[in-house]
């Protein structure tokens, strides 16, 4: 009897050890399997500009120009839940008799990108000329050539502005805009002109069909900017903040340059303008990880020890890895603290502004409401 109790008892153990073995397989298993799943995805504004550059054009290239650091500044304040959305701009120009006729007259200037320079120096290289503005193709062409990922939590706008009815070319806008609804891409639709005439030339029939939003502006009315009493001090807090930037790599003298060329662009237009661009060289979408070393040594991946010595600027040339780092400490130390005076002098800027008479400065106030009413959808807010 005791030898049956105690075969049993083993029985049992190892019924139970084998039990267990099983279980932690099976959960070393389970957490295998959630190893390979995804981390949830930084989310995105992706905005493509699609823009009419034919001869009548002139005033809507000029309020792109002049409005582009004002919308950037405004998305710069939007959350997604706990996180701060990244931005990627595309452009395109379409309706120019200097392109490419069998393209439909269509080019892609620059596909999704998150930097800013670059985006600036493309818009205000864009001139105008007469041609045949295709509606529904440069659409479908951004949806085809564009990468819009699958991420749901992105927020995907197109906006297409221009003057001529929205039925020209052979490729249907019906179509284009059904096709971008099925990506989950909104395209809103900017007349320029009167607001019926846009309804009656199927703008409005455009947008709504994808979703979007359609608006009417004057494209010929100047951009107005209001100067404020915390605009000098900025400008001057601009000048140190380009001095924390350490180029390196191939392209970092090149990039250094572009990024003094935008702010002369943006100085051409107003102070203001100048002020405002600063605004957002102080906010996270201002990133230069690909040939600033201070930007990149905030990047999880990034290791000092990969850069060649050949690839850093001058003074760093003949540094120890220690000494590369404690350099580029301070340089982000310094940047920070400037960059937070710049939003500090910002907040007191836009309280001043709320002040003065209402601006409406037509392209830009007609992106940012769109983006924002449609931002809601995706539980954007600001």
């Amino acid at each position: 009897m005791k030898h049956v109790l105690k075969t049993t008892l083993v029985l049992v153990f190892c019924l139970g050890f084998l039990s267990c073995v099983a279980k932690t397989k099976n959960d070393e298993k389970v957490l295998a399997e959630l190893k390979q799943i995804d981390p949830p995805k930084k989310q995105h504004i992706k905005v493509a500009l699609l823009l009419d550059t034919s001869n009548s054009m002139d005033g809507l290239i000029d309020q792109a120009k002049a409005q582009l650091w004002q919308i950037v500044n405004e998305l710069s304040y939007a959350k997604c839940g706990n996180e701060k959305p990244n931005l990627k701009i595309a452009l395109y120009e379409y309706g120019n008799d200097n392109l490419n006729d069998k393209e439909g007259y269509i080019r892609q200037v620059l596909g999704f990108s998150s930097d800013l320079d670059e985006i600036s120096k493309e818009l205000f290289s864009l001139t105008t000329n007469g041609g045949n503005e295709f509606c529904g193709y440069v659409i479908q062409t951004s949806l085809n050539q564009l990468g819009w990922g699958t991420n749901e939590s992105d927020l995907k706008l197109i906006f297409i502005a221009g003057n001529e009815p929205f039925t020209q070319g052979s490729v249907s806008y019906q179509d284009a805009s059904e096709n971008a609804s099925k990506k989950d891409i909104v395209v809103n639709t900017i007349f320029c002109g009167d607001y019926n005439q846009g309804i009656s030339s199927f703008w409005k029939d455009g947008a709504d069909i994808a979703g979007g939003n359609y608006m009417a502006i004057n494209h010929n009315k100047a951009t107005i900017h209001i100067a404020s009493p915390y605009d000098d001090t900025i400008l001057q807090l601009n000048i140190a903040l380009n001095k924390t930037y350490i180029a390196y790599g191939n392209t970092g003298k090149n990039k250094v340059a572009l990024q003094q060329e935008q702010d002369t662009n943006a100085e051409e237009y107003s102070t203001a303008n100048a002020v405002s661009r600063t605004v957002s060289k102080s906010s996270h979408l201002y990133n230069n990880s690909k040939w600033d070393l201070v930007d990149a040594s905030n990047e999880k991946d990034f290791d000092f020890e990969s850069v060649k010595k050949e690839q850093l600027p001058d003074e760093l040339k003949n540094k120890s890895l220690a000494e590369i780092k404690a350099f580029v400490s301070r340089k982000k130390g310094e940047r920070l603290d400037i960059q937070k005076q710049i939003q500090e002098l910002n907040t007191k800027r836009k309280a001043f502004l709320k002040t003065q008479s209402k601006v409406d400065n037509e392209l830009g106030d007609a992106l940012i409401s769109a983006i924002k009413s449609q931002a809601k959808k995706k539980n954007y807010y600001w």
